[in-house]
């Protein structure tokens, strides 16, 4: 029987890359996207169209959900829509992230500081929160996978993303304690923190920092370039598979040595 996946941000980037890595090794996977905007985010996020692309291209193998992950409601959805429509529930990888800022900690705006909190954190707590219980109840042996995307500038510290950087900190921590709770079920719970990776949240950052190029962020790298989403999907896939059992509460660096020094 095919195992199944949740997904969130699916639509670009990370997310979409971990939703083709994780069909090519035989899963089906619910893809989920806010598909909206966020006000307080200075870029457009994902579109229903990005979405559709995802599943466009996997056929019955993936279907996609609209769905807010800051919403319990919204989460809760995506877990009983992968039971009732594939048949069960073996892994979840939170890849959905935002980032704003680009002032110092002190004259970030509550709303920018909430809109990065509550995306990158209380989105992961909410898919955690609505998939634990159907993880626990698949059984000890079943191999339930939780993943999150953390990033490297939750080891390092980001120049006027404070926030950002904050948030992917609490993100390691919040996984380290659920991988605690859960590990008496046999599911493991891991986070990948990826470098500079070539998506619209690097093309972001780049604004930020006012830079010609994302392709500069390449510099801050020992391996000279930018990493791909399908590498960060890679480990993310590998972390899901049977070869990863005896790791949990780990945050694997996928960062081109970034984090080395």
């Amino acid at each position: 029987m095919s195992r199944v996946a949740i997904v969130t941000g699916a639509a670009r980037g990370i997310g979409a890359a971990t939703v083709d890595v994780l069909v090519n090794e035989g899963y089906r996977v619910i893809a989920v996207d806010r598909c909206r905007d966020i006000p307080e985010v200075p870029y457009a996020l994902a579109t229903s169209a990005d979405l559709d692309a995802v599943v466009a291209h996997h056929g019955d193998a993936v279907l996609g959900l609209v769905g807010d992950v800051r919403s319990a409601a919204d989460m809760q959805l995506a877990v009983e829509t992968a039971t009732r429509h594939f048949g069960r529930l073996d892994a979840v990888v939170a890849c959905a992230g935002v980032i704003a800022g680009g002032s110092p900690i002190w004259e970030i705006s509550d709303a920018a500081w909430d809109a990065v909190w509550s995306v990158n954190v209380l989105g992961t707590r909410r898919l955690i929160e609505a998939s634990a219980p159907s993880l626990i109840a698949n059984g000890k042996e079943a191999n339930g996978r939780i993943v999150a995307v953390a990033s490297a500038a939750g080891r390092t510290g980001l120049y006027h993303l404070a926030a950002y950087s904050a948030a992917k900190h609490a993100v390691v921590g919040l996984i380290r304690g659920t991988a605690m709770d859960l590990a008496q079920y046999g599911i493991t719970a891991n986070a990948v923190s990826p470098g500079s990776t070539r998506t619209r949240l690097l093309d972001a950052s780049a604004a930020v920092y006012e830079l010609a190029s994302p392709e500069e962020f390449a510099q801050q790298q020992p391996i000279g370039r930018l990493i791909e989403p399908v590498e960060v999907a890679a480990s993310i896939a590998w972390l899901c598979s049977p070869a990863a059992s005896a790791i949990t509460g780990a945050d694997v660096a996928v960062d081109g040595g970034m984090t080395v020094g």
